[in-house]
């Protein structure tokens, strides 16, 4: 971590800072958040990006592997399978705890990955927020590899419209105006000008989709789908049965196409060897159980938002799985106490890179990232509300 611009932010730093900050979002989106927003940014070093990014990019060699649809194929349940998958994700995301090394330094280890889009126009936002309602250094940013706002932009909405006018794209939810993640919706649809589409409203006709707006029936060509397909599964019937035409062979293209977030996941983590990444085991492979199991979390492959993550995992946890190859055992990292709070108790962090593929480029581009402060022992901004200096943030970087 960078110790000069964390120790002048809190210097500087007061409750009407944090309120005006919290202002920012309310004015432009009354009501549209619905977690908790961490008072600080975080800083860090190009040691630890470089490092974390050098990482991503061992992964990406074996995504762009000619074998790599192979080996994740058995990540693809087979309910959840859709036509016409594209040659790569246009969206990946990366997640890297702050992490205590055994000699004691900072370092960034692989927490999971995702084929799947994140908060990418609601950062755009807090960024804007920051630096509106705070005191931050100079040449810092919180983009990567020379990306600033409107470049960024520029290829955020290039991705999600593809060769399509705006009217014809969709961001498809199940109940959009009910997720926690709202706020990015709504940011996306200012950005983009795409509406933004629930799947009970969607209208089938001779494998061709349709929407409704103003009483005109208009046809989607493409899906900047934000619909995790595991969700589906704890519906009820009548919305799984909605769900089904998504797996028809529909004449709409994808942005990310559905089995990318299954083929990119945490199912890839047993086949990463690397310093920076956790070792991890697929359960059902498991010859006997660690007697060390104090030092795994155990994770199901496919939850979201840390749902169904144990972190104090027993013997019993391991044996009473009802499906033990979609659980992976991961070792545990110490996530440092590296950012110092008003109250005395330092946070800790994750943060997540974002990375876009352009069609016309052989690998994804790092571009931006988002954070998450805790002072628990999970991380996401689910956890933990009644603390300060927790939540959702976002990164800074030297230039």
């Amino acid at each position: 971590m960078i110790s000069e611009p964390r120790q002048a932010f809190n210097k500087q730093y007061s409750a009407a800072a944090y309120s005006q900050y919290c202002s920012y979002f309310q004015q432009q989106y009354p009501n549209a958040i619905h977690f908790r927003l961490a008072e600080t940014p975080v800083f860090i070093s190009n040691t630890f990006v470089n490092t974390a990014l050098a990482t991503c990019e061992h992964i990406i060699d074996m995504l762009v592997h000619p074998n790599f649809n192979q080996l994740s194929q058995p990540a693809l349940p087979a309910q959840f399978v859709v036509p016409n998958q594209s040659d790569h994700p246009e969206f990946l995301c990366f997640d890297f705890g702050i992490c205590s090394s055994l000699t004691g330094e900072i370092a960034p280890q692989l927490v999971e990955m995702q084929g799947f889009p994140s908060l990418f126009a609601f950062q755009v936002l807090m960024d804007e927020a920051m630096q509106h309602s705070y005191q931050l250094p100079q040449l810092f940013t919180p983009y990567l590899n020379n990306f600033n706002k409107e470049t960024y932009l520029h290829l955020l909405k290039t991705l999600i419209l593809g060769n399509e006018i705006p009217e014809s794209v969709v961001l498809l939810e199940l109940f959009p105006n009910k997720q926690k993640t709202r706020i990015d919706f709504y940011c996306t649809q200012q950005f983009t000008g795409v509406a933004i589409v629930c799947l009970t409203e969607l209208v089938e006709e001779n494998n061709q989709l349709f929407y409704i707006r103003n009483h005109q029936k208009i046809r989607i060509k493409r899906i900047y789908n934000r619909i995790v397909f595991d969700e589906l599964a704890q519906q009820t019937p009548d919305i799984q049965s909605l769900a089904h035409l998504l797996f028809k062979p529909l004449e709409v293209s994808w942005v990310v196409h559905p089995n990318w977030f299954y083929r990119i996941s945490k199912y890839l983590l047993p086949y990463i060897k690397h310093n920076n990444v956790p070792e991890a085991f697929f359960v059902n492979e498991l010859t006997e159980i660690p007697e060390n199991l104090e030092n795994f979390v155990l994770k199901p492959l496919f939850s979201f938002g840390g749902q169904g993550v144990v972190m104090h995992v027993t013997p019993q946890h391991l044996t009473q799985i009802n499906h033990p190859e979609h659980w992976i055992l991961q070792k545990k990292v110490t996530y440092a106490p590296c950012i110092p709070s008003p109250d005395g108790v330092p946070s800790k962090a994750e943060v997540r890179f974002f990375y876009f593929w352009p069609p016309d480029s052989p690998r994804p581009i790092a571009v931006g990232n988002l954070a998450r402060l805790t002072k628990g022992e999970m991380i996401g901004v689910g956890y933990n509300q009644d603390s300060h200096w927790v939540g959702g943030s976002i990164a800074y970087f030297p230039q």
